[in-house]
């Protein structure tokens, strides 16, 4: 009875060691960002300018913006939880090509951008990303909200808030807490969890043309969170599941000429 008692709280002890541990260094599980801060002259791009734009809470975020083209619409792009914005350069020129207007943001803790990474942090950056385009004349009806991965998180808050013209998900979730707690179903993810990004409780609040992309293979977020998210949304909306696809649809170049193929219908030329 004694060696049974010594083994409960040995193991008592080692769970709440490892909820300490996962409860401290949950950033670092989460978030992968790159440092780099590459300029966009140094990628072989042309016509894209580096912002370095204040937040509301003293932070400072690169932006880089490309002009529309006459009366075509202006991409505001969220990028994943790895890498950093840099990395999305040949999506950037590809969008540019199409003669879109193009905002890529590098969130706080990521590239060049300064602050500590937080989901309130990325809608903050979110927030000052849009208002970077509205106050450069860009009309809300305009812009389509394009997110990857952990970005449709923010997109998804941003459309919930602001109003913009479409909504463009890849891989999305229901909730990052919900994609955790797959993952560590032996914890209480859902009380330690500090960047949760409910994207459930919001999507009902976007009013816009929607459509959302997803890997039915997909390893990193399963295709299930991206089709009940989809359930839940309001019309008009478009559903693309890609067969015997992962995650990596996000860095697909014909995901992204679907993207364009939907925005014109949804926001042609004007």
């Amino acid at each position: 009875m004694a060696l049974l008692r010594s083994l409960a709280i040995i193991a008592a002890l080692s769970y709440t060691f490892i909820l300490l541990y996962m409860y401290l260094q949950q950033r670092s599980l989460q978030y992968f960002p790159g440092r780099e801060g590459t300029a966009p002259e140094l990628l072989g791009l042309s016509g894209v300018t580096e912002h370095r734009v204040a937040t509301p809470d003293g932070e400072t975020i690169v932006l880089w913006h490309a002009e529309a083209q006459a009366g075509q619409p202006t991409i505001l792009f969220f990028h994943g939880n790895g890498g950093e914005m840099s990395g999305r350069h040949e999506r950037l020129s590809f969008y540019q090509q199409q003669g879109f207007g193009v905002l890529f943001v590098s969130y706080r803790g990521y590239g060049a951008s300064t602050g500590e990474i937080s989901e309130q942090g990325f809608i903050t950056d979110a927030l000052t990303a849009y208002g970077f385009l509205t106050a450069r004349g860009v009309a809300p009806g305009r812009i389509a909200v394009i997110g990857e991965s952990l970005g449709t998180g923010v997109a998804v808050q941003l459309a919930a808030r602001e109003p913009i013209g479409a909504l463009v998900l890849e891989a999305p979730f229901t909730a990052a807490v919900d994609v955790a707690a797959e993952v560590y179903p032996w914890l209480p993810v859902r009380l330690l969890m500090k960047d949760q990004f409910i994207s459930r409780d919001v999507i009902s609040d976007v009013k816009v043309p929607l459509l959302v992309f997803h890997g039915d293979r997909d390893g990193v977020i399963p295709v299930e969170q991206g089709k009940a998210l989809f359930a839940m949304a309001n019309e008009p909306k478009e559903l693309v599941i890609l067969p015997g696809e992962g995650h990596d649809i996000i860095s697909a170049p014909g995901v992204w000429a679907r993207e364009v193929e939907f925005i014109r219908a949804k926001l042609p030329p004007q």
